[in-house]
């Protein structure tokens, strides 16, 4: 029984297949979160708030990124100055 060559031919679709498929691709499903720290009635930070600071720092006292925290660039800006100044006072 001769060979296919019809085989080469899947594999080029795979390969197309998983090119429809980039993780660059961006997600049309995934809604956007709005930051905690930019709503209405949200807590002002400030460097003697430390039971505010505590949340966005790990347990290793390390400030959380603001891919996880989902809070927005200006107020991730904010909350590590407010954060290294309380260090800076032994606060934290």
């Amino acid at each position: 029984m001769p060979k296919k060559q019809g085989g080469n031919r899947n594999k080029r679709d795979k390969q197309s297949n998983f090119a429809k498929l980039s993780i660059f691709q961006p997600n049309k499903n995934r809604f956007k979160k709005s930051c905690p720290l930019s709503v209405k009635g949200a807590p002002k930070i400030d460097y003697k708030n430390i039971k505010l600071l505590k949340r966005y720092m790990s347990e290793n006292g390390k400030i959380l990124p603001s891919r996880i925290t989902n809070v927005s660039q200006k107020k991730q800006r904010e909350l590590s100055l407010s954060i290294k100044r309380a260090r800076n006072l032994a606060l934290l």
